[in-house]
């Protein structure tokens, strides 16, 4: 990532410095020419390189620990004061590296179930595997490498650290490229009260209000640290006395304070009026059915389904949602709604939403046909009153990378699916109502479901996934944590069906209504509220993030004006 401007920047700093082969700068150090401690590779009150690498590692574990499963949400307000305090100061090369290695651990650790998934599509064996999963989760470290560089490139250039930061984190939460995305704003989900901003800004601002809490903590530890530190001088029995060092930035303190607290405030208010919204909508009594099939082994699929959809006709569900897939053939695109007719007439008894897989015959014999993974709306009776195809495959699961510009690669993973994307965002209808639906991990994009929601304005969100493939892991509970995100975005309740748990119904403030076991094959039965409502992130989608990462680019690029700095620290 070397280009000519970074080689700029970072001759600028080690001119400043003096050097960087021994230590790395502490936040905000003050450095000059003059300084004999920086002339002999030493910036004065400089972190040792290893210690900055050990901090960075730590707020990757802090990271992991704060996530689903974990569930130490608290931790999300100081997880990143290590890698801040590691990062200030540094050239863009270097915080790029601190980042990666933050990145690293909190992958290796909060993503441990990709071992299983790989094994069970690739069927390598487990040396293989864990190898491919280091570089998967070298990749996905990426995503916080960028913001450590595009922080360092900011700072380089003169701009307020706190600022470059802030910018930098959401910058590489909106625009870089994951194959399981994930929201550090999604750690606060367990508490409801934290997370009510999303309706405003979606997972990035609830994101930010936890890095401004972060940034205040490191702004207290970096201005204490300089403090202590001793004034230039000799070392040893030379050194000079404790420094005063740089003042204490108090707007950084502040906002830290202030955005949590509003947020609280926010948050009590808007679960207030959502709650008495909700209570004046229309009910409706959902059931799901979660079979907990084996992965190669679905010959009971069938029967397993409509006879738990029948028992919960009979308990009194007006709409019963199925897994994904769980109607195991194959349909003919061609013929499909009397075929599946033909396999449900007389069987439901209740209008079900139906997890399938259409097949689309190639025109010419010698051409491979298309598959579609498929969520149907049946009526009581059968009859099928629409459709919606999968539009965002899961790489490796539903189509492998690079496979059909070198087909053989399938042959190296013969598990993994050849499934083809859907066009249209058509919600399905029945009775009046609207059902955006989303299948496996659709529901924790939140760009795709502002899509869906602003072209059908739904009135109830519905996902159907197996997540399976991942084992009895953590992994479930973090799709979950990262899906009950879109009912605060657009104030909807969420009906999530998966074939081994978690199954749930989520309501528009994030909560929890009722959630299944995982791995058991159990029936839900709870009550949603069809709403709709207009929200400010709904309304302005993204917009604002990429104004916010514009100026991020543009920070990292130019360099800031001398007259802007004048009176003014780093901060």
């Amino acid at each position: 990532m070397t280009t000519a401007h970074q080689q700029e920047s970072e001759a600028a700093v080690a001119g400043a410095g003096g050097g960087e082969t021994a230590s790395l700068p502490l936040p905000d150090a003050p450095r000059s020419a003059g300084d004999p401690t920086a002339s002999a590779g030493r910036a004065a009150g400089a972190l040792p390189a290893r210690l900055a690498c050990a901090l960075a590692a730590l707020s990757g574990l802090f990271y992991f620990l704060g996530f689903p499963g974990m569930d130490l949400w608290p931790i999300s307000f100081f997880g990143l004061v290590p890698l801040i305090v590691a990062l200030r100061g540094q050239t863009p090369r270097r915080a790029a590296l601190l980042g990666w290695i933050a990145g690293f651990v909190m992958t290796m650790t909060g993503f441990y179930w990709l071992l299983e998934m790989l094994r069970v599509f690739s069927g390598f064996p487990t040396i293989l595997c864990a190898l491919f999963m280091a570089i998967l989760c070298g990749y996905q470290a990426g995503r916080i490498a960028l913001c450590g560089w595009l922080h360092g490139r900011a700072e380089a250039r003169g701009w307020p650290g706190s600022v470059a930061f802030a910018l930098a984190f959401v910058t590489s939460e909106l625009v870089f490229p994951l194959l399981f995305p994930w929201y550090y704003g999604a750690s606060v989900h367990n508490a409801p009260v934290m997370g009510q901003v999303a309706d405003l800004g979606g997972p990035y601002l609830v994101g930010l209000v936890l890095v401004a809490a972060n940034l205040a903590i490191a702004e207290l530890v970096t201005h204490r640290l300089d403090r202590a530190s001793p004034a230039p001088g000799e070392a040893g029995r030379d050194a000079g006395p404790p420094r005063r060092g740089r003042p204490l930035n108090r707007a950084v303190v502040a906002v830290g304070i202030a955005a949590p607290a509003l947020a609280a405030v926010y948050g009590v208010l808007r679960i207030r009026a959502v709650d008495a919204a909700a209570a004046a909508a229309e009910p409706i009594k959902i059931g799901i059915v979660q079979p907990n099939l084996a992965l190669f082994d679905r010959r009971n699929a069938h029967k397993i389904h409509v006879s738990r959809t029948r028992e919960l006709a009979q308990q009194g569900a007006e709409l019963v949602v199925w897994s994904e897939a769980g109607v195991p053939q194959a349909f003919r695109e061609s013929a499909y709604q009397r075929e599946v007719q033909r396999s449900l007439t007389g069987r439901l008894g209740v209008p079900t939403v139906v997890g399938t897989v259409i097949h689309r015959l190639p025109a010419d014999r010698n051409e491979r046909g298309v598959s579609f993974n498929t969520a149907l709306m049946a009526g009581k009776d059968g009859e099928i009153l629409g459709r919606y195809d999968k539009q965002y495959l899961l790489a490796f699961g539903e189509y492998l990378p690079f496979g059909e510009m070198v087909p053989y690669l399938y042959k190296l993973s013969p598990n993994s699916g050849r499934f083809s994307p859907g066009t249209s965002l058509a919600p399905l209808e029945w009775d009046g109502h609207r059902l955006a639906t989303m299948i496996c991990y659709e529901d924790i994009l939140p760009h795709f479901v502002n899509k869906l929601v602003a072209q059908g304005d739904p009135d109830l969100l519905v996902n159907l996934t197996n997540d399976a493939w991942f084992g009895d892991s953590t992994e479930p509970w973090i799709h979950l944590a990262l899906a009950k995100m879109r009912s605060i975005e657009h104030r909807r309740y969420l009906v999530r069906a998966t074939n081994s748990g978690v199954s749930a119904i989520v309501d528009p403030v994030g909560r929890v209504v009722t959630q299944s076991d995982t791995f058991k094959e159990q029936s839900l039965l709870g009550e949603a509220r069809f709403m709709r409502a207009q929200t400010v992130y709904g309304t302005v989608k993204d917009i604002p993030w990429y104004v916010a990462a514009a100026a991020s680019a543009a920070m990292a690029l130019v360099t800031r004006p001398k007259r802007w700095r004048v009176g003014r620290g780093k901060g």
